[in-house]
């Protein structure tokens, strides 16, 4: 027949098991307090530190000075950014010549013409493809805030509307030694050297408010 185990035929009484697990609260606080005061040499943690900081800034230098745009272009603005990589600019000189075929290879994009609302998720795709951290160049008016055919069905009113931009370049079209100053620029963005509010969103272009007379 089976019968309950009683007090009397455990291995130790119930004053011993609090006892025992006093002893090891206890020994369990002096352990963490040991591994608390247990500090790293002050040479190994200033060497930490120091790799930290310089390794912050080798990054940002890196970013920067290894700029590679994405082969593509949208429309007539396309043709001064073949400009901006002919010998007259010489665009080679300060590393933005690597124009790559695949956006994977590419971590700068350059909207260059008018975006519609066909395209517009073909180059979303792109951006999203593009290897992190990317960035985004708005070169032209079309870009920035629709152009001349703001008022088309069929033209996205800046191309802020469907990815975050970094740089916007002015002109219609823009010539190309403004856009090898909007790379100088996001080359001092990158380094942290623009001091302001460096949050990328989509936003609502102020054009088309000013258009639509809102």
């Amino acid at each position: 027949m089976y019968q309950e185990a009683t007090e009397e035929d455990a291995p130790y009484t119930k004053e011993q098991f609090i006892n025992a697990e006093k002893e090891m609260t206890a020994l369990t606080l002096a352990s963490a307090k040991a591994y608390k005061k247990s500090t790293v040499p002050a040479m190994f943690g200033r060497l930490d530190d120091l790799t930290k900081y310089f390794a912050k800034g080798l990054v940002k230098w890196g970013r920067s000075n290894s700029l590679w745009p994405l082969q593509f272009g949208l429309a007539c603005c396309a043709m001064e950014l073949m400009d901006f990589g002919a010998a007259r600019i010489d665009a080679e000189r300060k590393g933005y010549l690597l124009f790559r075929g695949t956006p994977r290879q590419c971590d700068v994009m350059i909207v260059a013409g008018w975006v519609t609302k066909s395209i517009a998720p073909r180059v979303k795709r792109l951006y999203e493809q593009m290897s992190k951290p990317s960035y985004v160049i708005a070169y032209g008016e079309c870009a920035t805030s629709g152009g001349p055919w703001y008022e088309s069905y069929n033209i996205i009113k800046g191309i802020d509307q469907v990815i975050p931009v970094d740089i916007y370049v002015a002109g219609c079209p823009p010539r190309p030694e403004n856009l090898f100053g909007a790379l100088m620029k996001l080359q001092e963005k990158i380094r942290g050297k623009i001091d302001r509010n460096t949050t990328r969103s989509l936003s609502e272009n102020l054009r088309r408010f000013e258009i639509e007379g809102l």
